[in-house]
C-alpha cells in the first residue's frame, strides 16, 4: 500500500511539472498538499511532535552503536572502562555508603585483590562465584574483581531462604559462593543441597557457626593491589548473572554480557544527562538490573558518585540526599507511593535532586510527585533484565515507559504484537506472520533479534530451554526471531509506550517479579494438596498485583496459621501471598489458564467471591468481610 501511494504522488508530479509546466516548488505544494488531503496530515503531525525526540534517540543508538564496534574490536571490558574512570578520577568520591567514603582509587585496590586472589586460588575464565550479600561496597568490587579475570559472578536476591536460594547457586552452576557474615544462617541451611566442592567464602563476622569458610578480611588486607595476569576477555563474553522471575517457575540466571552492562548504561546516562558532577541516590538492590546495572553503571563509566544503601527508607529518603548532596536518585513505583505517604519535612525542598529515574511510577501519582518533591525530570524506562527490549521515557510524558520511533521504526525493531488475553496465545495472519497491535491496541512487547548486532543480540538464560521459550519465530517476517517480554503494553500515535499488564504466570509486586509456579510448588508442598492457583490482584491505590492463593481444601483440614508460619520460611516477602481463597473444587473442564484468568478478575471482593476469603493482616490470615474489603481499598488497612 506504502509503494502504491509512494508511486501515485511520483506520477501526479511528474504530470503536474511535465505536462501543465508547473515549476518544481508549485508541483511540490500541489504534491504535499494533496498528501495532506488524503490522510497525510496524521503522519505529518506525528513527524512535527516526535522528530526532536527521535533525533536524540538517533544520536545515542549511533553513538552505541560505534562505541560497541570499538569495543568489540579492542575486547574492551567493563573492568577496563572502570580502570580508565579510576585514572581519570583517582581521588574522587567513588562510593558513599553509611559512613564510608570510598575513592576511585580505594575501589580500584580493594578490586585488583579481590581479582588477584581468585587467580591464585585457579579460578579461571567461565568460572562463576555465587554473591550474596545485602548492598555494600564490596559486593560491586567482587563482581568487578571477578570480572578482571574473566570469571562471572552469580548476583543472588538475599532475600531467597530455602529451595529457591539452593536452585540459584546450582543453576549458575557456582563453583564458589562469596557471601556477608549476615547470610551465613540462610546459607547454613541449605548446604545439605548443595555440592560438597562448593568452595565458601565470608567477609564480616558471621552469625552462624555451622559452616567453616574462608575469611575474606585478613586474606585481602595482604592480597596484591596491582592488576592481574591479563585474561583475554572480550566484550561480548558473560560478565556476570542476574536472576529473574518468570514462568517457568524458578529463579533462571540471565546473562549480563559487558556490552548489554554497557549498553543499558550509556543509554540512561544520555537521556537523563548524567554527568561526573552528579551525585545519584541508589537505594535498589544491587542483585536487580535497575540498581545494580544502571545504577552502578553511572559510577563506572561517567564518573558519577554513588551513594548506596542497605536498604530503601522512606523516612531518611529526602534526608539522605541532602546530607550526601545527590543531584539524581533512582526508584521503583512502589518508593514513589512510599514517599508520597510521609509526612511533609523540610528536607524533601531542600535537595538538590533534579532528575529520578526507574520504572513502575503509575500516572496517578506522577504529577503530584513532581510537584511536591520538585524533581525536574522523571525518567520512566523499560528494560527486561534479559531481553533486547529497553526503551525510556527522555521527556516527561506522564504514564509512558518508553517509546519507539513513528518515522523510522526500523532502526530499533520493538515493537507489539496481538496476543489472545485468554489463551496467551499470539495472533497471527494468514501466512502465519504475528499481527502488530495498532495505536491503542494492547499486546505483548517483543524485539527483533539480529545475530552479530551487539545492541539487537538475545543473551538469553544459563538454562537453555529457558532462553527458547522466550524467542518466537516469524514475527516482523517469516524466518525472523523475536525476544518476547511477557509484558502488554499499549502505544499511542506518537509511539509511547504504556504498560498494562504481565502475560503468563508472572505478576509483579513491591518492584518484584513473582513466579506464580514457584509459589504455588511451594504452597503445595506444605498443605499436601492437588490444586493450590497463585495469581496477582489488584489493589487500589496500589503498584503492581498482590499474590493471592486459591486452595482447594475437600476436607475443611487447611491450617492457615501453619500456612502462614512455613511461608515465611520459604518464601520471601514480596513472594508471600497477601489473599487466600478456600475452595472446595475447581473447574477441571477448562486449561489451568482459563482458571486463573477467571480467578483473576474476581479478585477478592467478598460481594461477587461466596467462598471464604483471607487477608494477611497483622502477621495472620484473617477473614475478609465487606468492611475488611471496603477498608482494604480505602487505605485504612494497609498491606
Amino acid at each position: 500500500m506504502t509503494v502504491l501511494k509512494c508511486g501515485a504522488f511520483f506520477a501526479l508530479g511528474c504530470f503536474l511539472s511535465y505536462y501543465l509546466g508547473l515549476s518544481c516548488t508549485v508541483t511540490t505544494l500541489v504534491v504535499f498538499g494533496v498528501y495532506l488531503a488524503t490522510g497525510g496530515w496524521r503522519f505529518t503531525w506525528v513527524v512535527i511532535n516526535t522528530l526532536p525526540r527521535d533525533l536524540k534517540a538517533l544520536q545515542v543508538l549511533i553513538k552505541l552503536k560505534l562505541q560497541t564496534k570499538k569495543y568489540i574490536a579492542n575486547e574492551t571490558t567493563i573492568a577496563d572502562l572502570f580502570s580508565k574512570t579510576a585514572a581519570k578520577y583517582p581521588n574522587k568520591d567513588c562510593i558513599l555508603f553509611e559512613k564510608q567514603k570510598w575513592t576511585y582509587r580505594d575501589v580500584e585496590i580493594y578490586v585488583n585483590r579481590v581479582a588477584n586472589y581468585f587467580q591464585e586460588e585457579g579460578y579461571q575464565k567461565g568460572d562463576v562465584v555465587a554473591l550474596l550479600m545485602e548492598n555494600r561496597p564490596e559486593y560491586v568490587c567482587f563482581w568487578l574483581g571477578l570480572s578482571k579475570i574473566g570469571a562471572v559472578a552469580a548476583l543472588i536476591n538475599y532475600n531467597l531462604r530455602n529451595q529457591p536460594l539452593a536452585h540459584s547457586v546450582k543453576a549458575a552452576e557456582s563453583k564458589g559462593i562469596v557471601f556477608a557474615g549476615d547470610m551465613s544462617l540462610a546459607l547454613e541451611e541449605i548446604m545439605p543441597s548443595l555440592s560438597r566442592d562448593l568452595k565458601l567464602y565470608c567477609i564480616g563476622s558471621m552469625a552462624s557457626s555451622g559452616i567453616s569458610p574462608i575469611y575474606m578480611d585478613p586474606i585481602l588486607q595482604k592480597s596484591p593491589d596491582f592488576p592481574p595476569r591479563k585474561v583475554r576477555v572480550k566484550f561480548t563474553d558473560k560478565l556476570f548473572y542476574v536472576f529473574t522471575s518468570g514462568t517457568t517457575g524458578l529463579p533462571k540466571a540471565a546473562i549480563i554480557s559487558h556490552s548489554r552492562f554497557n549498553y543499558m548504561t550509556v543509554a540512561v546516562n544520555q537521556f537523563m544527562n548524567l554527568t561526573d558532577e552528579d551525585v545519584l541516590y541508589d537505594c535498589l538492590p544491587l542483585y536487580h538490573t535497575a540498581g545494580g546495572v544502571i545504577g552502578v553503571g553511572q559510577m563506572i563509566i561517567a564518573g558519577t558518585t554513588l551513594v548506596i544503601k542497605k536498604k530503601f527508607s522512606a523516612s531518611r529518603f529526602w534526608d539522605d540526599c541532602v546530607e550526601y548532596k545527590c543531584t539524581a536518585g533512582q526508584y521503583i513505583g512502589e518508593i514513589c507511593r512510599y514517599l508520597l505517604a510521609q509526612p511533609v519535612k523540610p528536607a524533601e525542598t531542600q535537595h538538590k535532586v533534579r532528575v529520578m529515574f526507574g520504572n513502575g511510577l503509575k500516572p496517578q501519582i506522577w504529577a503530584e510527585f513532581q510537584k511536591r518533591f520538585g524533581v525536574a525530570q522523571m525518567g520512566e524506562f523499560y528494560g527486561a533484565t534479559e531481553g533486547n527490549c529497553n526503551t525510556i521515557n527522555p521527556d516527561n510524558r506522564v504514564g509512558a515507559v518508553g517509546f519507539t520511533t513513528m518515522i523510522a521504526p526500523a532502526l530499533y525493531p520493538i515493537t507489539l504484537i496481538k496476543i489472545d488475553e485468554r489463551t496467551g496465545e499470539h495472533i497471527r495472519d494468514r501466512n502465519g506472520v504475528c499481527i502488530r497491535a495498532k495505536p491503542g491496541e494492547p499486546g505483548e512487547l517483543v524485539g527483533k533479534i539480529v545475530k552479530g548486532d551487539a545492541l539487537r543480540e538475545f543473551d538469553g538464560y544459563v538454562n537453555k530451554q529457558a532462553t527458547d521459550k522466550k524467542v518466537c519465530s516469524d514475527v516482523f517476517r517469516k524466518g525472523d526471531q523475536a525476544f518476547l517480554t511477557g509484558d502488554i503494553l499499549i502505544m499511542d500515535e506518537f509511539g509511547y509506550f504504556y504498560f498494562r499488564d504481565r502475560t503468563g504466570d508472572t505478576f509483579r509486586w513491591k518492584g518484584e517479579n513473582v513466579s506464580t509456579n514457584e509459589v504455588e510448588a511451594v504452597i503445595s508442598n506444605i498443605i499436601k494438596l492437588n490444586d493450590a492457583v497463585v495469581y496477582g490482584v489488584e489493589i487500589p491505590g496500589l503498584e503492581g498485583r498482590a499474590g493471592m492463593a486459591t486452595i482447594v481444601d475437600e476436607t475443611n483440614s487447611l491450617d492457615l496459621d501453619h500456612l502462614h508460619s512455613a511461608l515465611q520460611k520459604s518464601l520471601p516477602a514480596y513472594a508471600k501471598p497477601l489473599f487466600i481463597r478456600i475452595k472446595k473444587s475447581v473447574d477441571t473442564t477448562g486449561t489451568f489458564k482459563l482458571k486463573k484468568v477467571d480467578l483473576r478478575k474476581e479478585g477478592f471482593d467478598p460481594s461477587i467471591v461466596k467462598d471464604p476469603l483471607y487477608c494477611l493482616i497483622s502477621g495472620k490470615y484473617q477473614p475478609i468481610t465487606e468492611q475488611v474489603y471496603n477498608d482494604i481499598c480505602s487505605g485504612k488497612i494497609r498491606l
